[in-house]
């Protein structure tokens, strides 16, 4: 929102509830219903819907007959302040126009690339490509003792190699968060552990302790508890991220076609500085 018409927000949405039901058109409304004029200028549900659509979350806790109101009565007052505005439109208006047209428009051709490419079939194909002959991973439970120094990592691994409990070692002395739960970590798969953390661990095996292990966190003992086979996700686990994945090829094939097709004359940058996008006077006529 301009800095000008800031002021607008607090007053407008600060209503009571009249209970006097909106005018309405005598047929079903549609986008294009008259709602209200303004020395001739035509206020429509279209118009009102789009304001509605771009207001903030906390606005739409209010009950339905209040954000109509106070949309209405932003309309309003903002066509009557447009139509007090005495000389020609500033080149700073000119220019937002144009870019909030060019923006809209884009966001409409974009979304008309994406209705008629990404069908339900071809993200399908796309999760079988992906997963159908992956091979299964593997996930790791684990239980680490996280102290500060070499000596008390090789004093604790001493202690569990003489048959001292691991979880109640953990409890009394692991640094960690995991400490009170027994330095257990719950299972994970490949790339979420530190690297060397995690070489120490595929190297073990079941029931395995490791020997002192340096991070960035400090020094480890590790013992893995337990592997497991990790199943490929379902096809709706992982349609949302398929669909982002596909989105940003489709869309960055579209415009790499339309650049390479169009004559885009750029001699126009040269020389210029580029700290001059700063420099918002330029806007004032």
């Amino acid at each position: 929102m301009s800095k000008h018409l800031s002021f607008l927000a607090a007053p407008l949405f600060a209503l009571a509830v009249t209970g006097t039901a909106p005018l309405m058109a005598e047929d079903a409304p549609a986008a294009d219903t008259v709602v209200a004029t303004v020395n001739g200028t035509e206020i429509t549900l279209g118009h009102m819907i789009l304001v509605r659509s771009n207001l903030p979350q906390q606005y739409s806790q209010l009950p339905d007959e209040v954000l109509f109101q106070g949309v209405l009565d932003q309309l309003v007052n903002q066509t009557v302040l447009m139509q007090s505005f005495d000389g020609a439109m500033p080149d700073r208006v000119k220019t937002a126009l144009e870019n909030e047209e060019r923006s809209l428009m884009a966001a409409e051709a974009i979304q008309t690339v994406l209705d008629s490419t990404l069908s339900d079939e071809v993200l399908r194909a796309a999760y079988e490509k992906q997963y159908a002959d992956a091979t299964p991973g593997k996930e790791y439970n684990a239980a680490h003792i996280l102290v500060e120094t070499e000596d008390e990592a090789r004093a604790i691994l001493s202690e569990l190699e003489g048959g001292a409990d691991f979880a109640a070692l953990a409890r009394e002395k692991s640094t960690g968060p995991s400490g009170p739960n027994g330095g257990d970590l719950g299972w994970f798969s490949e790339g979420m552990m530190v690297p060397a953390f995690e070489e120490a661990v595929l190297a073990l095996d079941t029931g395995g302790l490791s020997a002192p292990i340096e991070t960035q966190f400090g020094w480890h003992v590790i013992r893995l508890n337990e592997t497991r086979a990790k199943d490929a996700p379902t096809f709706e686990d992982v349609r949302a991220d398929l669909e982002t994945e596909l989105q940003t090829e489709v869309i960055q094939a579209r415009i790499n076609q339309l650049t390479e097709d169009a004559t885009i004359d750029r001699s126009g940058e040269s020389g210029i500085d580029p700290a001059i996008l700063k420099d918002t006077s330029l806007l004032e006529n």
